[in-house]
């Protein structure tokens, strides 16, 4: 396909764009539409993921698009040269306003290098380091090449910076640089992935907000269109990138503090859990970033499958440390290597010299039963060289032995309270491919059955955790697609395998229509007493 026919495709989209961009015919043809269309032959046809996100054919061109314009459009609100005189501000204005329109086209340009393998008919591999895919496939007379995935492949958005010179040609690097030092720094900061601490980087928080936004939209409208997506592979960034900003931003997260989030012992670094969620929430919901989850459990979830965190054992995600002060043991989550959140800072933090994991000491083992017989005799200690009598003590009489027996029999109440772990709390544990929208919904629902969370908003019967259909409704979820999403994962266990998938039952004094959930998702229940029938296959 002729890129001036990829460009057609995309013609609505661009006139949007040269609207926002606000210049004449010839400087958005020079400015805007030349970019467009060396990043249209640098990316062609590719998709941008294999089977999420904009995973047809042109996905990619059409993300680097939207995100661009989005990016551009967000750049009306605000002002980057704020400190500097008027007219200086004149001359730079624009040239921000066009380093983020860069920004964003190219915010993905990495998957070039780091996802996709182009060959040709012959099985020759296109060499992305060195040129654009049309001017390969040009320079060999293809008509047709072919796609495959690396598998298990790694973002590194660094690799980026090495298309960046496919798209943006150096006479414009120039103009944006010129009378600052600024412009340019941000702008491959931005798609290089690399934080900018000393300063405010607006560009990359415009282009990071509107990629979320772009993402967040596109999964919506695949939801029905092509099936069930994965939810929130594309969150990782922000995620980690929150973690590191409120570990150099916020003086809660000063390691081995008083009342600290972030704890550094000999055995790792934990993280207090679920507090450290809702800072992670409460930061990245300032930032405006669309799609980010509420609940922690999704939080820990995304995390743990990233990498970031560790799991303490195969069934339980969070781990029970003491930190030094701390008068019971803390839920807290461990990061897989220190380095994520440390990596940095000056001065680097030291590690406490003990341990910070909470292992409960076990009672010991009662006497095994002794066999019935004659009792032995009771052994006496005595030093050595001592000599032994061979007479037979005089046998006591039996109140004497009572006494004795009362007076040696242990104490039934021990003299230090025994530490436990912390009782167990109800939680949602839902799979990653469950809508996040219908997953936040239940989570909030089925942690009121803890205790101090106010009255409960679900209960517990014979076959599951009865759900009113109101909880979805106050949150402006339709029922029919909360049913349907708990369908397709599993979740939802009909009364009678025939009948609906709702029940109608007496629920806090009113009739309440609702459904079923297995209790085999809801943490800290007793999966004994129940009697589920097999769960709905969708």
């Amino acid at each position: 396909m002729p890129v001036d026919e990829l460009l057609a495709g995309e013609a609505d989209l661009i006139a949007r764009i040269k609207l926002c961009y606000g210049a004449d015919r010839d400087g958005f043809e020079r400015d805007i539409l030349a970019l467009v269309r060396s990043y249209a032959a640098c990316v062609h046809l590719l998709p941008a993921t294999a089977d999420n996100y904009f995973s047809t054919p042109g996905g990619l061109f059409r993300l680097g698009l939207e995100t661009a314009f989005f990016s551009l459009q967000g750049t009306d609100a605000h002002i980057f040269s704020g400190r500097m005189s008027i007219s200086a501000r004149r001359q730079l204005e624009p040239r921000w306003r066009h380093a983020t329109f860069i920004a964003g086209l190219c915010s993905e340009l990495h998957r070039l290098m780091s996802h996709v393998i182009v060959t040709d008919a012959g099985g020759e591999t296109w060499p992305a380091f060195l040129q654009p895919l049309t001017d390969w496939l040009a320079s060999r007379g293809s008509e047709r090449y072919f796609l495959r995935w690396r598998p298990q492949a790694v973002e590194a958005r660094g690799l980026g910076l090495f298309a960046l010179p496919h798209v943006v040609p150096p006479a414009v690097m120039a103009d944006l640089a010129e009378g600052n030092a600024v412009i340019v720094p941000h702008l491959l900061a931005s798609i290089g992935g690399i934080p900018v601490y000393r300063d405010h980087n607006i560009l990359d928080e415009l282009v990071r907000r509107s990629l979320a936004l772009v993402i967040d939209r596109n999964l919506i409208a695949s939801a029905d269109r092509y099936g069930s997506p994965q939810y929130g592979s594309h969150l990782e960034r922000y995620l980690v990138d929150a973690l590191r900003r409120l570990t150099r931003g916020n003086s809660a997260w000063l390691p081995n503090h008083d009342k600290s989030r972030l704890w550094f012992g000999q055995d790792g670094l934990f993280l207090i859990w679920p507090s450290g969620a809702e800072d992670i929430h409460q930061l990245l919901e300032a930032d405006q970033l669309a799609g980010i989850p509420k609940a922690p459990e999704t939080v820990l979830e995304l995390l743990l499958a990233a990498g970031v965190f560790e799991a303490a054992t195969a069934g339980r995600s969070t781990w029970s440390i003491q930190p030094p002060g701390a008068k019971a043991p803390l839920e807290a989550v461990k990061l897989s290597a220190p380095a994520i959140l440390l990596a940095g800072i000056d001065p680097p933090p030291v590690a406490l010299p003990q341990a910070l994991e909470f292992k409960p000491e076990r009672a010991p083992a009662p006497p095994a039963p002794q066999a019935p017989g004659p009792k032995p005799a009771s052994v006496i200690p005595v030093k050595t060289g001592t000599q032994l009598s061979l007479i037979p003590p005089p046998e006591a009489p039996a109140s004497s032995k009572a006494a004795a027996a009362e007076e040696k029999a242990p104490d039934p109440s021990p003299t230090e309270p025994v530490s436990e772990p912390p009782p167990a709390t109800f939680a949602l544990q839902a799979p990653m491919r469950l809508n996040p929208v219908v997953r936040d919904a239940l989570a909030e629902a089925i942690r009121t059955l803890n205790d101090g969370m106010g009255p409960p908003a679900v209960c517990t019967i014979a076959q599951g955790v009865f759900v009113p259909l109101a909880e979805f409704e106050r949150r402006g979820i339709q029922p029919s697609h909360a049913m349907r999403a708990l369908a397709e994962t599993k979740l939802l266990v009909r009364p009678n395998r025939d009948g609906p998938p709702t029940q109608s039952r007496d629920f806090n004094g009113h009739p309440a229509v609702g459904i079923v959930l297995d209790p085999r998702c809801v943490r800290g229940l007793d999966l004994a007493g129940f009697a589920a029938p097999p769960a709905e296959a969708g």
